[in-house]
């Protein structure tokens, strides 16, 4: 079964603690893919992951270019996993498609958007019916995260 991690922003933008954890499974030796709720997020995230900080950037492509299995990050609002990622984000109200075959997957959502905050409690159930080990993560005022369920 797949790992579930729901990752629920409070004290950050979603543009602020991706980049991170994307850069950590990367470093796992991971291939990422990070599904959007639409291609506007989708296109603000690929701009955004080029420039997040001064002095680096997440190699990375979207699912409207070619070669997308030879990318380490795939930026996509579909439920394909053409670069064959080990670990399976959705941001932005991203429905998720069947988790088996991830090693882990991470639901991040925005605790100020109460349909967010609705489709989460949604993916939790469906995630903890088909078996999945599912857990809950809040962030801290220090932007970390702590573990709650």
């Amino acid at each position: 079964m797949t790992e579930v991690l729901f990752y629920h922003l409070t004290d950050s933008t979603l543009e602020d603690a991706l980049p991170g954890l994307l850069e950590r499974s990367l470093a796992r030796g991971w291939s990422v893919v990070v599904q959007t709720g639409s291609e506007e997020r989708r296109d603000a995230l690929d701009q955004h992951l080029w420039t997040w900080r001064d002095d680096s950037f997440i190699g990375h492509g979207t699912d409207r270019e070619p070669n997308t299995s030879d990318q380490p990050v795939l930026l996509t609002t579909g439920p394909d996993n053409p670069n064959a990622a080990a670990i399976r984000f959705l941001v932005d109200g991203a429905e998720p498609p069947a988790l088996d075959g991830y090693e882990r997957a991470v639901i991040m959502f925005d605790g100020h958007d109460q349909a967010h905050v609705e489709a989460a409690r949604r993916h939790w159930k469906a995630v903890k019916a088909a078996g999945h080990q599912a857990t809950y993560w809040q962030q801290t005022p220090e932007r970390g995260w702590e573990r709650k369920a």
